[in-house]
């Protein structure tokens, strides 16, 4: 205790008078957009007025807190332990002053959903269209990511990321929707075919990588014959070559059925016994908004809705 009563940590508070603090919600802004210009056009400032704050609050840390990185700009070791903290405050001060909860017809904010190309491309137009018409004010972002790591919560302010099952995280998730491994080839191959019979005869065309993607090793452990024909880079170019030049491919069943809208395929069930492949939903554990969280939670769920 002081001499005046006060405790230790009451007193630390009042020194927040000499700071402030509403350089708070630009740097979150600086912090998740890494980039002066979204960041000022997030929060409603002019550039140079966003790059004042920036050297206000600079000073005020004794950090350079983004610094340049070629053309990029990219985010100190005491920026990136300021995200969670910052973002927690902000919204706690929210809840004090009692502001009102989520409002999807009137809110600007920018919504955040990072996912495989593969998941875009069987929720992307969905999401469009349900945000558009439930939230019309605010901007759905989409980041394409392969392996989410901490930064992609903490480095580009996600709010959500779509992660198969098969992909651990630390934080809890929730199942979106399941999945399943299908045999894809073209329209014209013979009915009478089936599904293993494509897989020994036609030229397979697969993910370039260095390591064989699931479930090829199920392949191989039933001592299956296949030939490779074609190594393509692009996940999403193998059906579609399928579909336009003939072979086969092994492929998640809702990325094929969204496909089979664009070219013609055929599409049948793997000819083994495999695990799920269900996509999960997993929170930005910093985001505290929960009236936000229960909106996008319902609107995922009927994006993903067949």
């Amino acid at each position: 205790m002081s001499d005046d009563g006060e405790g230790t940590t009451g007193f630390g508070l009042y020194r927040l008078t000499s700071v402030n603090l509403n350089l708070l919600v630009p740097l979150l802004a600086l912090l998740e957009e890494r980039s002066v210009t979204k960041a000022a056009e997030r929060v409603g400032l002019t550039q140079p007025a966003m790059s004042h704050a920036l050297g206000r609050m600079r000073r005020l840390f004794g950090d350079d807190l983004l610094v340049r990185q070629g053309s990029s700009l990219t985010l100190t070791p005491r920026a990136l332990e300021l995200i969670g903290p910052l973002r927690a405050t902000l919204q706690q001060a929210a809840n004090v002053v009692n502001f009102p909860g989520f409002d999807p017809a009137r809110d600007r904010r920018v919504i955040t959903i990072a996912m495989t190309t593969s998941t875009a491309f069987v929720l992307g137009a969905r999401l469009v269209r349900l945000v558009a018409e439930r939230a019309p004010n605010a901007t759905l972002r989409v980041r394409t990511i392969t392996v989410p790591a901490e930064t992609t919560f903490t480095e580009h302010g996600v709010d959500v990321v779509l992660l198969s099952e098969g992909f651990t995280s630390p934080y809890p998730r929730e199942r979106l929707y399941d999945d399943r491994i299908v045999v894809v080839a073209s329209a014209d191959t013979s009915p009478e075919a089936s599904a293993l019979d494509l897989l020994t005869t036609q030229p397979h065309i697969v993910v370039d990588t260095e390591r064989r993607v699931f479930p090829y090793s199920v392949l191989d452990e039933k001592e299956v014959t296949y030939r490779v024909g074609q190594l393509i880079s692009d996940f999403l170019l193998v059906p579609y070559l399928v579909g336009r030049a003939g072979g086969v491919a092994l492929l998640r069943y809702r990325v094929a059925a969204e496909m089979r809208t664009l070219v013609d395929l055929r599409i049948e069930e793997f000819p083994f016994q495999l695990p799920g492949l269900g996509i999960d939903m997993v929170w930005n554990p910093h985001l505290g908004d929960h009236y936000f969280i229960s909106w996008l939670r319902q609107l995922l769920f009927d994006a993903a809705r067949p």
